[in-house]
């Protein structure tokens, strides 16, 4: 991207502070914020009641090393723990309906749906909080954990494309720019 991507601008707010605001509005207790490049630029950016953050000194290593380091700080009396990429800006509605999803049926994971593909956020039950310490990228990370309990995930139909988007790039970034007005 030639920039940090939590600090592009989405919604009139660096993306980091969206994704936190969003999170916070669609009822999770907890937002732990998992730094790694430019970490001291995008911490400045991190705040709130219930927001923390952690740095994840070996990022270069893949995205499992950042949902290990996450875990570390999340509350030890946390029910379930929802993953979302800063690069996957969700607004709080569909945040919110994710949740209750996965509450009202006392899901072991709940993961969203779009045209028949898979989306995020993604929500674990706690009791998965083992396996998902122990996730490696030689074992496909959270995958690995979907694998595990296929006959268990809660799939649930969102019927907006956004809970497909993934900024990876700068032409990603135009078209999501385009698309959902950020």
């Amino acid at each position: 991207m030639g920039r940090p991507k939590p600090l592009l601008p989405w919604h009139g707010v660096p993306l980091v502070e969206y994704q936190i605001a969003s999170l916070i509005e669609a009822g999770v207790s907890q937002v732990i914020v998992v730094l790694g490049h430019d970490h001291e630029a995008i911490a400045a950016q991190v705040s709130g009641d219930g927001v923390h953050s952690v740095v994840n000194t070996a990022y270069r290593q893949g995205k499992a090393t950042s949902v290990r380091a996450g875990l570390t700080a999340v509350d030890a009396a946390a029910t379930d723990i929802l993953l979302l990429a800063v690069d996957q800006p969700r607004p709080p509605e569909i945040i919110a309906a994710i949740i209750t999803a996965h509450v009202s049926e006392d899901a072991l994971i709940t993961s969203p749906r779009y045209a028949g593909r898979g989306g995020h956020p993604l929500i674990f039950s706690a009791r998965l909080r083992d396996e998902l310490e122990t996730i490696t990228e030689d074992s496909q990370g959270v995958r690995e954990v979907f694998r595990a309990h296929a006959d268990e995930v809660n799939e649930v139909v969102i019927v907006d494309p956004m809970i497909r988007l993934d900024i990876n790039d700068q032409d990603a970034y135009e078209e999501a720019l385009r698309l959902f007005g950020g």
